[in-house]
């Protein structure tokens, strides 16, 4: 490393930045935060993007086999496709959840 120059960046963290730019590009804002080679993108309420070698998000289900949350992902290398589709996830939140409702996981607001 040379010296004065700043590390580069993990590539979870470049890939967060990817996304929320490319979310930016649908209308929505979104916050990255970042430490220790992990990122998250705060979309929404039960919206949070973890970026990694992939974008993974919760799906808003629960499978009815194992009883466990589903989740969708998308790879880390086409941030566009993934935020058109966390975008349609954010818009389903969107029609059915009122920005100050309570998380239904949680059961309080975020």
């Amino acid at each position: 490393m040379i010296p004065g120059l700043a590390p580069p960046r993990h590539p979870a963290i470049r890939a967060a930045y990817r996304l929320r730019d490319a979310l930016d590009r649908h209308g929505i804002a979104a916050d990255v935060n970042e430490g220790a080679g992990l990122a998250l993108v705060s979309v929404w309420y039960d919206l949070v993007v973890w970026a990694g070698p992939c974008y993974l998000w919760w799906a808003g289900g629960v499978s009815p086999v194992t009883g466990r949350f589903t989740y969708r992902y998308s790879p880390a290398d086409d941030p566009v496709t993934a935020a058109r589709r966390v975008a349609d996830r954010y818009h389903e939140l969107r029609r059915t959840r009122s920005p100050d409702a309570p998380s239904w996981i949680a059961g309080h607001p975020l």
